[in-house]
């Protein structure tokens, strides 16, 4: 019979990861729901296949019923005042805890230590991955602790919410944060770089399309993505973040303290650190890590906004038209070049226009084609 698993925290990365759970977890009971803000769990139960989720009114009444216990949460003290319920609930021993948010390692000694102490296994598993990769399943899971309770954690991982996993078996809990903190610092770097990169660009006289050609030609994937979310306006114009800029400053926080430790120092991640204060200052709790482009932009005299990326190409490209219905070669054909001029300039304009904004909002959801009828929903 397969364990009875419970899920604590439905954030952006929370819902995806429990969402494969359902699917591919080869779950004979119901998964168990819980999140402070209990409408969240609803709505995602409601999202799901009837039967394959139950959503619970506390975290005691969670772990009384459950064999697994999975915590993705956003900081350290949310964390740990979870783990306090759990600790209180009942008895724990024999129970795997499965810790999955980004924390600081030495926050992740002391719950595994509460933890087994009372007789539970525990896992420190951090994710890497953005939202999306997480309802795809394409995160990479990081699992370290004793081998027989990492064994015990693979079956979720690999093939269910991840497409791959770091095995550190019998290595210390928090070595996998280290590894995760060391990790998101590419992530900011990369954010700071592709936004230095657009300024120099917009402000050289270059101009960021080509520039964004280059990157999705020589970097697809996430620094692609990245650049398509600062151009078209999505930085500052999304309601909620993917990911949110005090998140994002507590992981910075989390590396330079490590480094200080360590006698070393992160000067890029303190770089991204100062524009990322600037982003909260700028946008509050809606600040996104890719804000980061507007700081840079600010400082370079810019609007923090880009809101006229649009209107702008409008303007030049109807500069374009008119100069292209003056300058057309007079004769018998001059009509024919004003109109096959005039059509590529518009019909290149339309293209990049609609691919921005279908980018910023999709019409139409991405769907995997290897799931079986019964769990395809919307």
């Amino acid at each position: 019979m397969s364990p009875r698993l419970f899920w604590i925290g439905l954030g952006n990365m929370g819902r995806g990861m429990c969402k494969n759970l359902v699917e591919k977890g080869g779950l004979e009971e119901p998964l168990l729901l819980f999140n402070r803000t209990r409408q969240r769990s609803i709505e995602l139960s409601e999202q799901l296949p009837a039967g394959k989720t139950e959503v619970v009114d506390s975290i005691a009444a969670g772990v009384a019923k459950a064999d697994v216990i999975f915590i993705i949460l956003s900081k350290d003290d949310v964390v740990e005042a979870a783990a306090d319920e759990i600790l209180k609930a009942s008895d724990i021993n024999g129970k795997l805890i499965l810790e999955c948010s980004t924390i600081h390692p030495s926050t992740t000694a002391r719950l595994a230590k509460a933890f087994t102490d009372r007789g539970a296994e525990f896992v420190a598993a951090p994710v890497f991955g953005a939202p999306a990769m997480a309802d795809a399943g394409q995160l990479v899971g990081v699992l370290a602790g004793p081998a027989a309770s990492v064994q015990r954690a693979r079956p979720f991982f690999k093939g269910v919410m991840a497409r791959g996993e770091i095995d550190m078996s019998d290595e210390p809990y928090e070595k996998a944060l280290q590894l995760k903190l060391i990790g998101n610092t590419f992530i900011a770097n990369m954010v700071e770089q592709i936004a230095e990169g657009h300024v120099l660009a917009e402000k050289s006289g270059l101009g960021t399309q080509y520039l964004h050609q280059w990157i999705e030609g020589m970097f697809p994937g996430p620094y692609a993505a990245y650049s398509t979310r600062m151009l078209s306006g999505d930085y500052h114009q999304r309601e909620y973040p993917l990911f949110a800029v005090d998140l994002a400053r507590k992981d910075a926080r989390h590396a330079m303290s490590l480094a200080e430790a360590s006698g070393t120092r992160m000067r890029n991640v303190e770089t991204a650190d100062a524009h990322l204060a600037q982003v909260q200052e700028h946008a509050g709790e809606r600040g996104d890590i890719a804000g980061i482009y507007g700081a840079v932009r600010k400082e370079a005299g810019l609007k923090f906004e880009n809101d006229w990326s649009v209107i702008i190409g409008l303007v030049v490209i109807s500069a374009m038209c008119v100069a292209a219905w003056i300058l057309s070669p007079k004769g018998e054909n001059q009509v024919l070049w004003r109109s096959s001029i005039i059509l590529s300039i518009v019909s290149c304009y339309l293209m990049w226009a609609i691919t921005f904004l279908a980018q910023l909002h999709p019409l139409i959801e991405p769907r995997r084609s290897d799931l079986r009828k019964e769990f395809i929903h919307h």
